[in-house]
């Protein structure tokens, strides 16, 4: 199995840059996670800029984030970031090591700026054609809370499948218990549709 760290970084796609998050990165990061309309659907939201940067220095987490750019005439900016956490598949005792690695989580944020443009659906279908390719997984999923609407029409829009519609199972930090909904994609459903 490739490691994320040994792929061959960036990621270009028709109109962006995907490649892993570096320290210089975190004050644009900042500037979009803090915002309210974004963090209400983070299931991680620290509240200063110094607690932001802890936890993205933690290597565990920045193994997995990697951020979107767009290039243009003055350069690059970073719009948006990705997670991408290779999982073990459920399987029984005897079947365990036959399951190690073989699946991804995945996440996105989209600073509001650039949103409706498509780019958060270019990403993630870049992220699934490296797990679907490079990586070699056979499984992608990702959830969210049931009103965030943007990231389950986006995981719509990409071919994932509804596999739970679950009722007020997720505990948001405004004290709400809040509907959920969890998307999924087998490697032989995506051929041909990038």
């Amino acid at each position: 199995m490739v490691e994320l760290h040994e792929l061959p970084w960036p990621i270009r796609t028709e109109r962006l840059v995907i490649r892993p998050l570096e320290d210089a990165d975190l004050g644009a990061v900042w500037a979009f996670r803090r915002l309210p309309e974004v963090n209400r659907w983070l299931g991680r939201a620290p509240a200063t800029r110094e607690a932001f940067d802890e936890t993205y220095s933690d290597p565990k987490r920045r193994a997995i984030t990697l951020v979107i750019e767009l290039p243009d005439a003055a350069g690059t900016s970073i719009i948006g970031d990705l997670m991408l956490k290779i999982e073990d598949g459920w399987a029984q005792a005897e079947a365990a090591r036959a399951a190690r690695g073989v699946q991804a989580e995945l996440g996105w944020v989209l600073a509001p700026a650039y949103a409706g443009r498509g780019y958060a659906t270019e990403a993630v279908g870049a992220m699934i054609d490296l797990c679907f390719g490079a990586l070699g997984l056979r499984r992608v999923h990702a959830g969210c809370f049931a009103a965030n609407e943007p990231s389950w029409r986006l995981m719509e829009r990409l071919g994932m499948r509804r596999e739970e519609e679950s009722r007020q199972t997720a505990l948001h930090r405004s004290g709400e218990w809040m509907d959920g909904l969890n998307y999924a994609l087998l490697a032989d459903e995506w051929p041909g549709r990038r």
